[in-house]
């Protein structure tokens, strides 16, 4: 589009592709509108039979039905509809093989899955639970804790957050478990409870769950690798500590069950290790985190047994502490996760990123966000799928740029809650370290041209937008950046900003691309208006729309962007 003569709307923008492909003429033929698709939208496998089907869908008119041409306003349509969505919309259904072992994908995680809010004063709620398998989410988070008249409670331990029944979240699970996703949900049990009321806990699992919970091996059983979200579909699998059969019972001096998994243990230690940043927040939350660990510490000088009826029900998703890459290459099994806080899993992946790899090959691991986050915000999701953890688990109750990473990641393959990682994390004949800088075989470069805004939200104050665009990419370290537009002032309706990006990726199947529409209040200050994000393997190449999305992930249509994407 040639700059001199830049046109004030989308409409007016699309009005002039249609004008160039109908050589000026009201219609433009069926093998025009194949060009159009062959050269712009880059779709190398339209054909003429493609080009009429969209004739068919978009076009009202008779006589340009008739004569196999597209009026523009026919043509208007089809470039505002999903056809043209920057979206892949073959990756809004499952597409990716789902018979691989379940450590070979993504997995949507949370945690704490049960609070609204922080993690001091919060509510506990069911809702929690609904919301977070409404967004595809598979790994659920349990805080389990004795309560009064042998009923299991859940709630954030020595805090004052609201308690909720366990035998209640788990009817919400068996209830709402499969509605968005036919793959397999996992229940991660933050046990803290007497082996009486673990008792009662498995006795709920069972007779709550019924035929959804997997409570023994597939038959036939798998040999050596875990199985996969098909193998499981439509079950619930509970990952916790399990005791020791009789060989390992025998070979570990005659300890007869494991600790409970404890994330306050495991952060102490943590802490310990960690002398450098954060001491500001420390002494802010110096008084309630200090309370915190001297309670638990009192509570857990003794080992915490595991009762039989639970353990038993521990098949796949087994806890064990995680002590080096290379105690896990010679003892761990494969039915055997790890779980660690971020500071540890971000020091590993700094000092051992191939080997962090390497390790996310065959074995599940789950991270979480550090305990001193007790206003429950999110870490970066992104540093720990470059490693290839499965189970990067977040906070859903905190909006912002974390759980627009994670909608966005999940969002492919049908937002099923399972993505395939991509061959460079799986591939056992090349090493690879996110953190080197290395170029992988898929490196490429990107080219988005930011068009224009349509309908956006007016400002608070009632007043139309002072906007620009920011694209950030989120993906390996020598890949990650942002780059933004120039200000557009007073126009909501139809800024134009008519700026190209170019961007270099070096492992571009990691990348997350991010459009974040923002509003300039100030000269260095700017306020979010709205984004969408979705992983470069989901971009549509050509003139495409890209709808936006709300702070809370809710969509703001009719406001969207008018971009075009171009790569190799």
């Amino acid at each position: 589009m040639r700059k001199a003569k830049a046109p004030t709307s989308r409409r007016a923008d699309i009005q002039h592709l249609h004008q160039s492909y109908a050589s000026g003429q009201p219609l433009l033929p069926v093998r025009a509108l194949l060009s159009f698709l062959h050269r712009e939208q880059m779709e190398t496998t339209a054909n003429e039979e493609t080009a009429e089907s969209l004739i068919d869908r978009y076009e009202i008119e008779e006589t340009a039905r008739e004569s196999r041409s597209m009026t523009f306003e026919g043509f208007f349509r089809y470039m505002e509809s999903k056809d043209c969505c920057v979206f892949n919309q073959a990756h809004a259904s499952v597409y990716q093989h789902m018979e691989k072992p379940l450590s070979s994908y993504f997995i949507s995680s949370s945690h704490n899955t049960y609070l609204t809010g922080d993690q001091i004063v919060g509510k506990s709620h069911l809702d929690a639970y609904v919301g977070a398998l409404r967004k595809g989410c598979r790994c659920l988070e349990i805080d389990c804790w004795d309560g009064p008249d042998m009923e299991p409670v859940v709630y954030h331990g020595y805090t004052l957050t609201t308690k909720i029944l366990f035998k209640d979240v788990v009817a919400t699970v068996e209830q709402h478990a499969f509605g968005v996703s036919a793959y397999p949900v996992i229940l991660s049990l933050e046990n803290h409870c007497s082996v009486e009321q673990q008792e009662v806990m498995a006795a709920y699992l069972v007779s709550i769950l019924g035929e959804k919970l997997l409570s023994s091996p597939l038959d036939p059983a798998t040999t050596g690798d875990l199985p996969s979200p098909n193998d499981l579909k439509y079950k619930i699998l509970i990952k916790n500590k399990k005791l020791k059969d009789h060989a390992e019972a025998e070979s570990a001096s005659g300890t007869e069950a494991e600790e409970s998994v404890d994330e306050v243990e495991d952060e102490e230690e943590e802490e310990e290790d960690d002398d450098e940043d954060e001491e500001e927040e420390r002494q802010t939350k110096a008084k309630f985190w200090l309370h915190r660990k001297a309670v638990a510490k009192t509570k857990h000088k003794k080992k915490v047994a595991v009762a039989e009826a639970l353990s038993d029900l521990v098949v796949y998703t087994r806890s064990v502490k995680f002590i080096s890459f290379t105690h896990s290459k010679d003892n761990q099994n494969f039915y055997e996760n790890t779980s660690m806080a971020e500071k540890k899993a971000r020091k590993l992946a700094k000092a051992s990123g191939a080997d962090f790899v390497q390790h996310n090959q065959r074995f599940l691991s789950r991270i979480y966000p550090a305990g001193s986050r007790t206003s429950s915000t999110n870490y970066n999701p992104q540093e720990f799928w470059n490693v290839g953890s499965q189970l990067v688990a977040l906070n859903f109750q905190s909006l912002g740029l974390s759980m627009d990473l994670n909608d966005g990641r999940f969002q492919d393959n049908g937002g099923c809650g399972y993505v395939l990682k991509p061959a460079v994390l799986m591939s056992s004949q090349e090493t690879f370290d996110p953190s080197c800088g290395q170029h992988g075989p898929n490196s490429t470069h990107l080219l988005l041209k930011m068009i224009s805004g349509s309908n956006l939200p007016i400002s608070r104050s009632g007043k139309p937008l002072d906007s620009f665009v920011r694209v950030e990419i989120h993906g390996v370290p020598s890949d990650s950046r942002k780059k933004t537009t120039h200000t557009v002032k007073n126009n909501s309706l139809s800024p134009h900003w008519g700026s190209d990006m170019n961007f270099s990726l070096s492992v571009p199947e990691l990348c997350l691309i991010r459009f974040c529409v923002r509003e300039q209040t100030g000269l260095l200050s700017s306020d979010f208006v709205g984004q969408y994000t979705l992983p470069f393997t989901s971009l549509k190449k050509g003139y495409r729309w890209v709808p936006l999305r709300s702070r809370d992930g809710c969509s703001l249509d009719p406001a969207s962007l008018f971009v075009f994407v171009w790569y190799p």
